[in-house]
This record gives C-alpha cells, structure tokens and sequence, in this order.
C-alpha cells in the first residue's frame, strides 16, 4: 500500500508505503529530508520487511511485524518542519493506530516524534502493536523504563543502533582475521546513528581517521579524538570546529570516501555512493550504517574491485529490534542485557550472513536477501499472509 499526502498548508509532500503486514501490523521509521522522494520510502519499507523477518526467531517472544517506511519532503531545520509533521501524523492517524508503528528517523528524533504524535490525538506512535501484547501496561512501562537508562549520560536509545553497526564491523574484521589495532575507520555523519558507532568502534580499538558532517570532512591520520567532537555537536549532528586539535585538518565534505582507512561507514543520508565516486574508495569494507547508501550499480563495481558492502537491513537493524526485544520481554531496561542481546544477535546475523556469500559466491546483501526468502514462508506460515 502506498500513500501520497500534500500539505494544505506547505504544499509539502509525504509519504506512507506498508510493504507489508504480520498479524495486521507493520514496522518502519519515519524520516524527514529535503527530496525524500516515494521510490526511497518505498525502497526503505521492502527493507523493513527484511530486517524484521532477518530477526525472526521462533522461540523468542518478539514476533517480527510486517516492514513500513513514511518519509516526509521537508528539511528538518526548515521552521516550518514542525508544523508539518504534526499535519503528516494527523492525515495518518488511522493507519498508525491500526497498521503501521513507527518512531525516529533520519531528521527526526523519538522526543520531536513523541511530541508530534500526542499533538496529532495519538496515544503513542507505537500502538498499533499493542494488541499483541500479553501485558500492555507492563510492556509500555517496560519500554519506558528502557527510554529512561542512561549510559555514561547517554541515553541507552541513542546508542543501541550505532552499537550494532559497531559490533557488524567488528565481526567482519573477526572474521577475515584483522586485528582491531591499527585498523583505521572513517564515518559520514555524527547524528545518533554515526556518533554512537564512532563511539563504540574507538572504545574497541580501532582508529577513526575521519569524519564527516554537512560542513565538511575532519580528519586526522593519527586518529581523532571522538569524544571532544561528540561533546562539540549540535543537535543535527554538525561539529563546531573550535574543538579541533591542531593536526585536525578540515577537508572538503566528500573526502571521507577516499580517507585511508580498512572501514567506511555512512552514517548519514542515502544514495551517497554511486558509480563515480566509488572510484575514490580504497577501504576493505563498506559497513551501511544508513539506510541505503549504496547504490546498486555502485556496488557491483565495488564488489568487482573486491571492496565487500555489509548491507544495512542486517547492519543498523539494531535499533528496531531492541525495541521489539524490549517491548516483548525478550530483554529487561538494562544497558548491560541489551548490549549482549545486540553483540550476539548481530554476530550471529554478520556470520551467517558472510558465510552463505561465500558458500553462494555472491554479495552479503545477495545471501542477506536469501536468508530472508528462508524465513518469509515460515513466518507466513505461522502468521498467515497479508500484504
């Protein structure tokens, strides 16, 4: 299903596409940019599907939902965005009360959408999952509870999906047999999703050399001090560059493509590497913290260049499933139970992943795809089929 929504106001557009439902309901983010078009909401909804049924397991407690994706065409900064949102959720209230849950993403944050929600006569941007629940109160306190940990004062939200995409990265370096020592990475983007996985990747070891943000690149081939640059972000992300150390070099935006490092990881907005620029990338691996940074035809070349893409339905898949684990009761508001429910879901998934590439001959995103045509038929089975 899909739905094209104009602002009587703005004249804005956005965008709902259900790829399809479980027991009537779906799951998907709800993203705020300047261009965001129907083909990426749609291509973000199929996407949704597979990470939910890439997190099926049968004898857990969290039943994998159907994929969903809205998208909204407005910059997020724009004062106007607000008010649009507000009018967005409204024109969809029957279908987030019904059909679709959805929460942050790119340009959206959970508080902002929390707060668009309760303005458009919402209950919660989650509720149509709650008659699936056993225990709807509990499971509600139970999420809130986990809203509310903070980790070194972070929020345990803000850093659950960046964790993922750090422990993806590192499983791929475990398994081709390189030290974390030494290895050097370079990340697009410092928003919840980038700034977490930097986090993680240095606390482990590694090197981030650059970074980049919508002023620039910043780098430093001795590796950046990443809590300074965290600690100097703005609420979009954007570092305020009077906390660079002197050999910090400011660098034009795309030059975090070509940084010597063995890992890249965009962070940030979709379609950022195509089929002239990947000519610039000298990395081992291409770990997709965004969603669908990557264009096809882009990592065919990649590929043929031996560059390995570990997909992002598999790698920032993190954050939608510790929601579900925690809602569910798979895991209790702890950090400490999350970050080992995360560490061995993701490794599980990189090792599965990698190992039907190189029994199929294909690309991680191809065997990712498979995995997923496995699970579809049993989960159909068990559910019934909708879409």
């Amino acid at each position: 299903m899909s739905i094209t929504w104009t602002d009587h106001v703005t004249g804005r557009r956005g965008y709902l596409v259900i790829d399809r439902l479980v027991r009537g309901v779906s799951s998907g983010g709800l993203r705020m940019r300047a261009g965001c078009t129907l083909e990426e909401v749609t291509g973000l909804a199929r996407g949704m599907t597979m990470k939910e049924a890439l997190h099926y397991d049968p004898q857990a407690r969290y039943i994998p939902l159907g994929g969903a994706k809205g998208g909204i065409d407005c910059d997020p900064q724009d004062p106007e965005a607000y008010g649009v949102l507000v009018r967005y959720l409204r024109a969809m209230r029957p279908y987030i009360e019904n059909f679709w849950t959805t929460g942050e993403d790119l340009g959206l944050s959970q508080d902002i959408v929390d707060r668009a929600a309760a303005e458009a006569g919402l209950v919660s941007s989650i509720q149509a999952v709650y008659p699936l629940l056993d225990d709807e109160g509990a499971a509600r306190q139970r999420l809130a509870d986990a809203f509310a940990v903070d980790v070194d004062g972070i929020g345990l939200d803000e850093l659950v999906g960046g964790y993922g995409v750090a422990e993806a990265a590192l499983a791929a370096l475990d398994r081709a047999g390189v030290p974390y020592a030494g290895s050097r990475v370079s990340v697009q983007g410092l928003g919840t999703m980038g700034g977490a996985t930097a986090r993680f990747l240095a606390q482990a070891g590694l090197r981030i050399v650059a970074v980049a943000d919508v002023k620039g690149t910043i780098a430093n081939p001795d590796g950046l001090d990443i809590e300074a640059l965290l600690a100097a972000r703005d609420a979009f992300g954007a570092v305020d560059r009077t906390a660079l150390r002197p050999g910090d070099a400011e660098l034009p935006g795309e030059a975090w493509l070509e940084a010597d490092a063995e890992v890249l990881v965009p962070a940030a907005v979709s379609y950022c590497v195509n089929t002239v620029n990947q000519r610039r990338i000298t990395a081992r691996w291409i770990v997709e913290a965004a969603n669908m940074p990557v264009l096809p035809e882009a990592e065919e070349l990649l590929a043929a260049r031996g560059v390995t893409v570990l997909p992002d339905v598999v790698v920032n898949s993190g954050t939608n499933a510790w929601w579900w684990w925690t809602l569910f009761g798979d895991i209790d508001p702890d950090a400490d139970e999350a970050f080992t429910h995360i560490r061995r879901s993701m490794r599980s998934l990189i090792g599965q992943m990698l190992a039907r590439a190189e029994a199929d001959g294909s690309t991680p995103r191809a065997a990712a795809h498979a995995i997923v045509a496995d699970r579809l038929p049993e989960i159909t089975d068990r559910f019934g089929w909708h879409r």
